[in-house]
């Protein structure tokens, strides 16, 4: 493989190590409340089944009847106690309801300081973002200074490494965008 072309490699390694930078961002996003009822913020909510620990939603449908309420069906009945109790622990700030047949979860509306208190949050996963994007760029720069040592010319690494940050300022932008919408929605009564 010529110089050239493991140089290519190393921004697409690079770009590639960003985008799974913006997914986990989106993912980390997707779990913080908003007001509304989102099954998401139950994503990482692990039962004890048979010994073992499972994804709710592995065990029960979630549901969203309306923009307050979250609806945790259980695939068993004798799973109800511990759902509940999963769901305590994980501390999101929601009371299940127990019916005996299914739990319900009401979505509450956010106090002006735990809007606050979010939007931190959110502004501490953008900062992590961000910080990936950061070193996704130093790994990839890094990578083309060693090519250039390898007989990489010099004008050339230059050229990528311009490229390199080209990339990261879209990906930053992207990042900064996400993290704007989250915020107004959190903020927005």
């Amino acid at each position: 493989m010529d110089m050239i072309s493991q140089a290519k490699e190393q921004i697409s390694a690079g770009e590639g190590k960003m985008g799974k930078a913006l997914e986990h961002l989106d993912a980390q996003l997707l779990t913080v409340r908003a007001g509304k009822a989102n099954p998401k913020v139950l994503d990482a909510v692990t039962v004890e089944y048979y010994g073992t620990p499972t994804l709710l939603a592995q065990v029960a449908s979630v549901t969203v009847p309306d923009a307050r309420t979250i609806l945790v069906q259980p695939w068993e009945k004798k799973l109800i106690p511990i759902i509940e109790k999963a769901i305590l622990v994980a501390n999101l700030g929601l009371t299940p309801q127990n019916n005996g047949e299914q739990i319900r979860l009401n979505v509450p509306l956010l106090t002006e300081e735990r809007r606050k208190d979010l939007v931190k949050q959110v502004k501490a996963e953008g900062e992590q973002a961000r910080t990936s994007l950061r070193n996704a760029r130093r790994d990839a720069i890094e990578n083309l200074k060693k090519l250039q040592k390898e007989g990489l010319s010099e004008d050339l690494t230059k050229d990528m490494e311009a490229e390199m940050q080209k990339i990261t300022d879209s990906y930053t932008k992207k990042a900064d965008a996400t993290i704007d919408k989250k915020e107004k929605e959190i903020m927005t009564v």
